[in-house]
């Protein structure tokens, strides 16, 4: 594992798995999002604006993942300056963003119909949009440096800090009053929806998590490139 976590280990073992993950990507992406058109019934009182969850959900749920990602990676990187994780963490936050952004744009088409408006303020919504204004305060804070070394570090901790936002957007239909409905599918002994709407949701979460995984192995091997660049094994690796 100690040897996985160098740049040029990472590189041609990330390599080698992109081409398998690209396929099972596709191929769960295309069976969540059939099952979820096709297979799964319609909400007797949603109607056809519950196809959103499967789209909404996912998101949501990636959304704080990678930014909880992106602060253990922070951690590690601030404590053992382990630097395949502080690419990790930088590769992960445009992606991070845009997921969020999605969660927000797919949340509001489904609150119209639902609520009569296209937005609230929230807890959970507002909430979520914090963690879209971390998520572009991590992004400006890397790129506001020239220096690799100080930019990973000054958004790492920025990173830590923001954590705080990841429990309050998850349990924040607990702790306030909320439009937003609970959890329906993290309740696994007893789910709050049918199992034929919970086993679409399920490959589709799964599928996104294996696409955000698909892109951050492309965006660090780019990364790695641009970094080692001056390295005899790069030099190597881009004449042949």
């Amino acid at each position: 594992m100690k040897q996985l976590l160098t740049l040029k280990n990472f590189y041609f073992f990330s390599g080698k798995l992109i081409p398998y993950l690209s396929f099972t990507v596709l191929a769960l992406l295309g069976m969540g999002m059939f099952s979820a058109l096709f297979i799964a019934p319609i909400d007797y009182q949603q109607g056809y604006a519950v196809k959103i969850m499967y789209i909404h959900v996912p998101c949501a749920i990636l959304s704080l993942s990678i930014y909880t990602i992106i602060g253990i990676a922070s951690a590690l990187y601030l404590i053992f300056k382990i630097k395949i994780a502080d690419i990790i963490a930088k590769i992960s936050a445009p992606f991070g963003a845009s997921i969020t952004a999605l969660t927000l744009f797919s949340g509001m088409l489904w609150g119209k119909p639902m609520w009569g408006t296209w937005w609230v303020w929230d807890a959970r919504l507002t909430s979520e949009l914090i963690l879209l204004f971390l998520y572009f305060g991590y992004i400006g804070l890397r790129s506001a440096f020239r220096d690799i070394s100080k930019a990973a570090t000054l958004s790492a901790i920025l990173a830590l800090v923001g954590l705080i936002d990841i429990p309050i957007i998850h349990f924040s239909v607990e702790w306030w009053h909320t439009l937003h409905q609970g959890a329906s599918i993290t309740k696994l002994s007893k789910p709050s929806i049918t199992s034929t709407m919970l086993y679409p949701l399920i490959i589709m979460l799964i599928a996104c998590y294996l696409f955000y995984i698909l892109i951050v192995l492309i965006g660090a091997r780019r990364e790695i490139l641009w970094r080692e660049r001056n390295t005899i094994w790069v030099k190597q690796c881009l004449s042949t």
